[in-house]
């Protein structure tokens, strides 16, 4: 499964034109409580190309896909909204850094 999920964050990327960060696992298979119906909950944190930054109609910084037939629900945050999260102690934000199940990592981040 981890390379469909690689797949797909790799697509988003060039669809969106943005550079995943950080791409985790969150929920039940993280607390080791998945069940044969848990889907996959990746959440990931990007950027996008700095003259995205500059424009005066921000673009969304949200970021959600969907895969019914594999039981894939990603959803992405840009780098500014996922700082503010941080910076405001959102529990999930937190959880995100502590996720054993990695899937994008740059190390620089």
């Amino acid at each position: 499964m981890k390379e469909k999920i690689l797949e797909h964050l790799k697509s988003l990327e060039l669809k969106y034109n943005i550079k995943i960060l950080l791409a985790i696992e969150s929920g039940s298979r993280v607390w080791r409580m998945a069940s044969k119906d848990s889907d996959y909950d990746v959440r990931f944190v990007y950027y996008r190309p700095t003259r995205d930054y500059l424009r005066i109609n921000n673009s969304p910084d949200v970021i959600e896909f969907k895969d019914k037939d594999n039981d894939i629900d990603a959803v992405g945050f840009d780098i500014f909204k996922y700082t503010t999260l941080l910076m405001s102690s959102n529990p999930s934000a937190i959880e995100w850094l502590k996720s054993d199940i990695i899937y994008i990592e740059d190390k620089k981040f």
